[in-house]
């Protein structure tokens, strides 16, 4: 199991928001300084979200999120307003590990097949992010149906992994919902990596025994709730 620390850029800030809110972010920084911050303390893999481009707008912070994938020079996934396949060729030239594709891969399904024939499954990642057990896309101002019957759908066009995150407790710092995440992880063949309430070594020491490949640190790694040297020692 991994860990992916999360550096969220909204006005080419590093971010943290609950439950989505764009109202309720807390501003940390730069994002370069805090990637840093991650490596120095034992990361090697980083869990990128443009904000910007998930709320429409999505050239913006393109600069700095190349910048960091190059000075850091780890394993970058990356999501937040890919809604093309010209959006995702042109990020995955730029050396990121894979892409995430949400509301892209809900509004055109071949999306993923396309680029995973291109590019290869493993950097294509389908981004199941869920309400009450409902896909959420457009920034998850809207909902598009079943998660797992998306997950199954993803699975078949030939996604190389899954980021499930649970909105019903993200960036709350109370812990996770384990039972949806057995219905993830079930679902697929496919990698699945976590997002949503991680809060403590417990949270990861669970999601490791329910199978993820991997969990995202967000808000309670940069509230110091969770250090991230406790989590890399609860993930082996």
């Amino acid at each position: 199991m991994r860990i992916f620390p999360a550096v969220d850029i909204l006005d080419g800030r590093c971010v943290q928001l609950v439950q989505g809110k764009r109202e309720s972010a807390t501003v940390y920084g730069e994002p370069l300084a805090w990637a840093e911050r991650w490596i120095r303390e034992g990361a090697d893999a980083l869990h990128v979200i443009n904000l910007d481009g998930a709320f429409g707008s999505s050239r913006k912070n393109a600069d700095l999120i190349r910048d960091l994938v190059k000075t850091t020079g780890v394993e970058i996934q990356l999501g937040g307003g890919i809604r093309s396949a010209d959006d995702a060729s042109r990020w995955l030239e730029t050396g990121v590990a894979r892409i995430i594709l949400g509301t892209a891969a809900t509004e055109r399904p071949g999306i993923i097949r396309d680029l995973a024939d291109e590019f290869g499954d493993g950097r294509i990642m389908a981004g199941v992010d869920a309400r009450g057990g409902q896909i959420a896309i457009e920034g998850w101002q809207k909902t598009a149906g079943d998660v797992i019957g998306w997950v199954q759908k993803f699975d078949e066009l030939g996604a190389g992994s899954f980021l499930y995150t649970n909105v019903d407790v993200e960036g709350l710092q109370q812990g996770i919902s384990l039972t949806p995440v057995k219905k993830v992880i079930d679902a697929t063949r496919r990698p699945v990596v976590v997002a949503g309430g991680v809060s403590s070594a417990g949270d990861i020491v669970r999601l490791r025994d329910a199978g993820a490949c991997g969990a995202v640190l967000g808000s309670a790694l940069y509230a110091g709730r969770i250090t991230l040297g406790e989590a890399l020692f609860a993930c082996r």
